[in-house]
């Protein structure tokens, strides 16, 4: 990695700008949000899975002494049909209203029906048992498979299957809502060529993102129409859209301030509290705060999909893949929107596939509706593409990196579903993972009596750019103040500060940088994609050459001379004239005297990112008797573009790391047949702790992206893509048996080994 001799501040590890409040307890969180004559609220939640709303009466609650207001989705404008785009796509609002609140039916076990805003939060929950409500169950569908039949109840009854691509609509009430077809080539022909072919189909279950900070929200409809929402969110834009969509309020009379986040992967984007909470205010002539527990959290919120997936591969006898196709439904939850098309689009992206076709399917199930989830829908297919892939390496006896190195995609390899790839290093992740001391070492001896494996895997993320902004203000002592709109989840203010410190030729420390509201910056898409870095680094850069250009003018002012005859010196952080030259601090101390203050701005709307790939490697070690699995040592190799800030680098390729060995072992909603999820808890839901993962090493493969000014990559999506796979291999490699289901925990494993017995 050669970033830190390249640059002045890009590549180095300075401590990060908010470190101290977090470390000290001072960061204020969602649920930290307090205001005077604040009420507390709490909401009644669906005991049922399906069922029809037969009558719901509030007339108790509201008649209970400290209860200040009762809403339910009466108190919300319908908005009918009407398609919205709100920043991550396009969504019905039907469906984003009924989700919120349900209406006619509930259709998920937590879906919230009602809420309630008294004195304290006892008051709260003591009012929400008073509320009358008979339900007509219904029968559940949990299963994709089950769904996807003409017999099949129907969910949601003005959903129609959109043939993605084809232009056409279905007539008929269903529960797929969308079918993506990608082909490329000439798929009969490719296997005809094929030495090899394996077909397999695999089942995931559903997984939740994990982040320890549960929702929260706090709102206050001021009487002139106004209203503030204090929340925990990836995109207080977003926010700002869906409330004003659902709440029928201008968005300009909305202002989200977004507070520090817990963690989100993907799950803080929709609304879920904040439209009631503000409801509840309006109501009450009162702020309202809601905070949920964990059960709603885990129950009502959106987890990453369950999925259905078969994949088929074939290879020629020189180790070249000549076909693959892959058929996948994912179950989107209670509403569309599953991230299948996505899935879709990574399915095939690492490999040159020379024919190959991808049928993907959106099917409603009785779940919460499902979110991102770090690289959505990616690791889903990864899991059962490597899989695949690793098990023709072992018919054919390659070496599963030699044809990983052999079939990578590169610069100019047409994608599956289309597009074409620009400069990309998937063949360095592996090229580096393959020269690892790791990779070179023989296998250890078990530690604990099992039997040990080593498995590969690869994984997709084409990273996403969308629209960012950034505003900085020169102050007089020489630092700079920067305004962003970007939630700050994985250390982001220190890597736009030290990129716009890059751009000035300045110290990280120059820079103070803070995550302002939507009423103080220009308009930023969510914090998700690993976008920020990119996107919102590109706007604090073109912020910086804003400020140059506005500094060269105050020179020349101060020295009384054409700014043609200034020029902006970022090795030394000054400005040099004819035979003059002041340094940026000391030119920052008379800018009000020469011109006036400086404010820089910087946005970025165009600019497309090319993807990252990560490959991976682990050990484990299995005992045959439990089915309990080991992780013993894993390295990740993953092209990052440029590394911004090394130590945040690595913490993101370790942490989606730790995600996704939870996802391969031990993760996964646990419902009944009747729709209720038996283990909504952290202590039944199980999550990797530090003695489930050893020290998770890095590479860092270095291949800039050129439509960033400083070759920057996202980073946050990928780590999370090969971990299952890698896991499966290796699982397979050491005991001979080939898992098809996540997770692969000690249950599911031990069935496999005595089946193969």
């Amino acid at each position: 990695m050669a970033t830190a001799n390249k640059y002045k501040v890009i590549g180095t590890r300075p401590v990060r700008h908010d470190g101290v409040d977090k470390v000290t307890g001072r960061a204020r969180y969602g649920a930290d949000t307090k205001i005077q004559g604040m009420l507390y609220s709490a909401m009644l939640r669906s005991p049922h899975a399906h069922a029809k709303i037969k009558r719901l009466d509030t007339s108790k609650a509201e008649k209970l002494p400290g209860v200040r207001a009762v809403v339910t989705a009466k108190d919300l404008p319908d908005p009918g049909t009407r398609i919205a785009q709100l920043g991550e796509g396009a969504v019905c609002m039907a469906h984003l209203t009924r989700n919120v609140l349900a209406r006619e039916k509930v259709l998920y076990k937590g879906h919230a029906i009602a809420a309630v805003a008294a004195d304290n939060i006892h008051i709260a929950e003591e009012a929400v048992k008073l509320i009358e409500i008979e339900y007509e169950p219904l029968p559940v569908l949990l299963d994709v498979r089950e769904a996807m039949k003409p017999s099949a109840i129907v969910l949601n009854d003005d959903v129609r299957c959109e043939e993605v691509g084809a232009g056409t609509t279905g007539s008929t009430p269903t529960n797929v809502a969308k079918h993506f077809h990608f082909e490329k080539g000439n798929v009969a022909d490719g296997f005809a060529k094929a030495k090899v072919v394996v077909e397999r189909e695999f089942v995931t279950g559903t997984v939740h993102q994990g982040y320890i900070e549960p929702h929260a929200a706090t709102a206050t409809w001021n009487p002139d129409g106004r209203v503030t929402i204090w929340c925990c969110t990836q995109g207080s834009f977003t926010v700002r859209q869906q409330c004003s969509e659902l709440l029928g309020v201008p968005l300009g009379h909305i202002k989200v301030v977004p507070t520090e986040i817990g963690g989100g992967f993907g799950g803080k984007i929709s609304v879920y509290l904040e439209p009631v909470a503000a409801a509840l205010s309006k109501k009450s002539g009162k702020p309202v705060k809601l905070v949920m527990d964990r059960a709603a959290v885990l129950e009502a919120t959106g987890p990453t999909p369950a999925s259905y997936m078969k994949v088929k591969i074939g290879v020629d006898g020189d180790g070249k893949i000549t076909a693959g196709t892959a058929y996948m439904a994912f179950d989107a939850g209670a509403f569309p929107g599953s991230p299948i098309g996505m899935a879709a689009m990574c399915a095939f992206a690492c490999y040159d596939v020379p024919n190959g076709s991808v049928d993907g399917y959106d099917v409603c199930v009785n779940k919460p509706r499902t979110n991102a989830y770090r690289a959505p829908g990616a690791t889903n297919g990864a899991f059962a593409v490597e899989s695949v892939i690793d098990e023709i390496c072992e018919k054919l006896k390659l070496d599963p990196l030699e044809f990983r190195a052999k079939n990578a995609a590169k610069e100019g390899t047409r994608r599956v579903d289309g597009p074409v790839f620009p400069r990309i290093g998937m063949w360095e992740t592996v090229d580096y993972l393959k020269k690892s001391e790791h990779y070179s070492t023989p296998l250890p001896k078990p530690k604990f009596g099992g039997k040990v494996g080593r498995g590969v895997a690869s994984g997709f993320w084409f990273n996403c750019g969308l629209k960012s902004a950034a505003f900085a203000t020169v102050n007089t002592d020489g630092s700079v103040s920067l305004s962003l709109g970007t939630t700050d989840i994985g250390g982001s203010r220190a890597s736009i500060a030290m990129q716009l410190a890059e751009t000035l030729g300045l110290t990280a420390t120059d820079i103070n940088p803070n995550v302002v509201d939507t009423d103080a910056v220009g308009y930023n898409d969510v914090t998700g994609g690993s976008r920020v870095t990119f996107a919102t680094g590109i706007a604090a850069y073109e912020a910086g050459e804003d400020i140059k250009r506005q500094m060269v003018q105050r020179a020349a002012v101060l020295w009384d001379v054409d700014p043609s005859q200034v020029s902006y010196d970022v090795a030394t952080a000054s400005l040099i004239g004819p035979g003059k030259n002041i340094t940026f601090k000391a030119l920052a101390e008379q800018v009000n005297h020469c011109g006036g203050p400086v404010i820089g701005r910087g946005f970025s709307s165009e600019a497309n990112q090319g993807g990252s790939f990560g490959t991976h490697c682990v050990d484990v070690e299995v005992d045959p008797d439990t089915g309990k699995t080991q992780i013993l040592r894993y390295t990740i190799s993953q092209d990052v573009g440029t590394a911004v800030h090394p130590s945040y680098v690595e913490g993101q390729l370790q942490g989606g790391v730790v995600q996704g060995i939870g996802w391969a072992l031990n993760e996964e909603y646990w419902y009944d047949d009747k729709g209720v999820m038996r283990n909504a808890s952290y202590l039944d839901y199980r999550i990797p702790t530090i003695y489930d993962v050893p020290m998770i090493d890095t590479i860092l493969v270095e291949v800039p992206d050129p439509e960033h000014p400083f070759g920057v990559r996202g980073v946050g999506e990928v780590p999370i893509v090969p971990p299952p796979a890698a896991v499966a291999n290796a699982i397979a490699n050491a005991v001979g048996v080939r898992m098809e289901k996540l997770p692969m925990s000690p249950p599911n494993l031990l069935k496999e080994i005595l089946a193969g017995k």
